[in-house]
């Protein structure tokens, strides 16, 4: 059925993966710039915030590299070991996959465009080891060559000439070549650079404007000016140990001094030769993008905490213009009819975004503890939260401030959390797969009854409406409907799974589970029978759905990384929308069905325009 299913429509990404070296870049049009989220490219207006995707790749992007007129965009892949890694070569005004280069396996490291775009350069992981030179009119490899000698390290980055299409340098781990394009032959020639008693693993390499020097930045902590006619050496500098955990990235200035970013989110300005820091800027993470907007006047940052920065060089403060997750999300949540708003949760952290703008509004901050669910009252008046150290914790979703602490709610942490929609009750599971049951009052909060039939995590927690009636999916294989008011179970549904989510049909007579088996399981809430029973994914468990109001359609996410509309009826895939790199944790239909909004294990937060299915 899902082959006639038509695609989801991404209409917006929140998220950066600031692991990738030099993935951050300022397009030459002032107006972009470009980074790569999971297995797609994105292309975002500076002004708008507007963005565009490049889908192509299967699996993550590794490296990301622009031409110098901004005409075309390379992008690289990381793929199993021993299996082909691709390049795809874009045309970034179109936004159209040009050609699929296929010769490196395991990774494509890095990517360079020659000056005049005639050529593009690939370096290939350690497990691949070879330079490859291809044609970028063409579409095709002219020549490769293995990137560093036999008793040096692997070669980890490339750079291209400023000025000569047949001229580029690999380094790395102890390895730096300057290499000639020799094309009548189809060959390309390494020379040796020699660097003298130092020995270094080289990080970044920038070449001068005119091709005289090249700057290589090192895991020591300095940098290197090699002369590329000589292959030698001239100079080195900071003398003193000035920057720890190394130099990760450089822009060289016209005014002879130098932008240097460090391993540990410094990024300095430092004068000429010595390197002598005149301004500096922390930010938060490992400095990973250094991408200049025009002539230097401004410049981006990226960070291996998946932050963006804007820097204005004149004044030399960073403002942060782009804050995502940078580990695995694990629940998302839509306060009561209102679509605007989302929270989402994240290792020690819950964050509230704004959709119109996909802005970060509040971070929360638990340090050294994992939030696992969270929920919105009814009334908007908290956000209440579920973590591995047995807690539960509620705060102000206006302020983030601490409005009370449950301590001890369950012994082997708080697995997942639901509250009554007369806001007097939370309902909380635990590890050790007790449900508990929650007075909530003004100053206090009670517990009131400790249900104890599930043997196992509790993974789900669903309210019905007038607040008499719960579900609880576990991870034993159970399904329980307990009666809230009376504190009994009403029904147990079995299954040979380990249940990961479940959901009321709003006519409330049904229920629909899923989980590690790919099933979707329809359930008679009176009986507990199961009605039917459909293929959910293909591949790997199902563990996020959500259903519409009117119970006609629902969506469902998981390791497939496919989010997949639903037809409830006809229990037909009728929509697919493909772009999560990483499993595919929890997903939510927005109030008023403008949006499907999934999040996943890689941190990425996507928003999926709702079809018209009129």
């Amino acid at each position: 059925m899902a082959e006639e299913a038509r695609a989801l429509e991404l209409r917006a990404a929140i998220g950066f993966n600031g692991h990738v070296p030099f993935g951050l870049i300022c397009h030459p049009n002032k107006q972009h710039i470009l980074y790569p989220l999971g297995c797609t490219v994105v292309i975002q207006d500076l002004d708008s915030k507007k963005q565009v995707f490049l889908h192509g790749h299967t699996n993550n992007v590794s490296c990301v590299a622009v031409s110098r007129d901004g005409v075309y965009v390379a992008s690289g892949e990381v793929a199993f070991m021993g299996f082909k890694a691709d390049i795809i070569l874009w045309h970034f005004q179109r936004t159209e996959l040009l050609a699929r280069l296929s010769l490196h396996k395991g990774r494509v490291e890095g990517l360079a465009f020659s000056p005049n775009n005639l050529y593009l350069i690939s370096l290939g992981g350690q497990d691949d080891g070879s330079v490859v030179v291809w044609h970028v009119d063409q579409k095709e490899a002219i020549c490769g060559s293995p990137a560093s000698a036999q008793n040096s390290g692997n070669a980890t980055v490339v750079v291209c000439s400023s000025c000569r299409d047949e001229m580029f340098v690999t380094a790395g781990n102890n390895t730096v070549r300057v290499w000639e394009l020799d094309l009548p032959n189809r060959k390309i020639r390494p020379a040796e650079c020699r660097t003298g008693h130092l020995r270094r693993v080289i990080t970044c390499v920038k070449m001068a404007d005119d091709d005289s020097y090249f700057y290589i930045g090192t895991s020591s902590g300095d940098v290197l000016k090699m002369n590329t006619n000589h292959k030698l050496m001239t100079d080195f500098g900071p003398q003193k140990k000035m920057f720890s955990l190394g130099v990760t990235t450089l822009v060289l200035l016209k005014t002879g001094n130098s932008i240097v970013g460090t391993g540990e989110g410094i990024v300095a300005l430092c004068k000429g030769s010595d390197y002598q820091v005149m301004k500096k800027i922390q930010v938060q993470g490992g400095v990973t993008s250094l991408t200049c907007r025009g002539h230097g006047h401004q410049f981006f940052i990226g960070t291996d905490k998946c932050q963006i920065y804007r820097v204005n060089y004149t004044e030399f403060k960073e403002e942060l213009i782009a804050a995502c997750h940078n580990e695995a999300v694990h629940d998302i949540v839509f306060p009561f009819g209102i679509s605007d708003l989302f929270a989402t949760c994240s290792g020690n952290d819950i964050r509230v975004w704004h959709t119109p703008e996909n802005r970060e509004l509040l971070r929360i901050v638990i340090p050294n503890v994992t939030c696992h669910a969270i929920d919105i009252m009814r009334d908007g008046k908290s956000i209440i939260s579920a973590w591995n150290d047995g807690t539960i914790r509620a705060f102000t979703p206006e302020t983030g401030q601490p409005m009370y602490v449950v301590d001890h709610a369950h012994s082997l942490g708080v697995t997942a959390i639901a509250a009554t929609n007369d806001c007097k009750w939370i309902i909380s599971g635990g590890g050790e797969g007790q449900v508990r049951v929650w007075e909530i009052r003004e100053m206090t909060q009670k517990l009131v009854e400790v249900l104890k039939e599930h043997v196992s995590a509790v993974s789900c927690i669903k309210v019905k409406k007038d607040n008499r009636e719960c579900v609880t999916a576990s991870l034993d294989g159970t399904c329980i409907i307990w009666d809230i008011v009376r504190f009994v179970r009403k029904q147990m549904f079995l299954a040979n799974t380990l249940f990961k989510c479940v959901c009321y049909h709003p006519e409330e007579y049904q229920v629909i589970t899923s989980g590690t088996d790919r099933k979707i399981g329809y359930w008679e809430v009176f009986d507990g029978s199961v009605i039917r029973e459909v293929e959910g994914s293909a591949s790997g468990s199902v563990n996020a759905m959500d259903i519409t109001s009117d119970g006609a359609f629902f969506v469902t996410g998981g390791d497939d990384r496919l989010v997949k509309l639903w037809d409830y009826k006809g229990g037909a895939v009728t929509h697919v929308g493909a772009g999560h790199s990483g499993n595919i944790t929890r997903l939510k239909i927005c109030p008023g069905k403008k949006s499907i909004v999934s999040v996943s294990a890689d941190g990425a937060i996507l928003l999926w325009k709702y079809p018209d299915l009129h």
